[in-house]
């Protein structure tokens, strides 16, 4: 996409694991109001203790119209998290992940984001091939991206 003429695309990493064009602190995007057309954060919220403020900050910077995609690991019931939780053994025993801070239901996450003034739509992607995933797509059993719309 980057490569394109007619799209204007900025890769950013937090904490500097990934090559990127920026680094932002998802809670804080050092952005104006209504930048961005399409935001895709894919196993981002997970991470961030803040998760509230920073669907507020996704919300600021996107362009009215414009789309977050928006997918994390899910768990069947409701929004898992406890702030008790500080270690990474114990976090990746809770959560599944040494540095996750919970674990989202779709409803949850779609809740928290409405609340946020997002439009959702949650989308389900089931596997084609005897339930074991598509590969070539990158989708596992079972995989729900949110649609958030401003």
């Amino acid at each position: 996409m980057e490569n394109q003429a007619n799209i204007e695309y900025i890769s950013t990493d937090f904490a500097g694991e990934f090559e990127a064009q920026k680094n932002y602190d998802i809670t804080n995007i050092k952005e104006s109001d209504s930048s961005f057309d399409l935001i895709i954060c894919f196993h981002v919220l997970e991470h961030i203790e803040d998760d509230r403020q920073a669907m507020k900050e996704l919300f600021r910077v996107l362009k009215e119209g414009g789309k977050a995609l928006i997918q994390t690991p899910f768990k069947a019931g409701d929004i898992f998290e406890d702030i008790t939780i500080r270690t990474p053994e114990d976090r990746l025993k809770n959560f599944g992940q040494e540095d996750h801070v919970r674990v989202y239901s779709v409803e949850g996450l779609k809740k928290r984001l409405e609340q946020a003034g997002f439009v959702v739509q949650a989308l389900s992607f089931a596997a084609t091939n005897n339930n074991e995933g598509d590969e070539r797509m990158g989708m596992k059993k079972e995989e729900a991206i949110l649609v958030a719309t401003k």
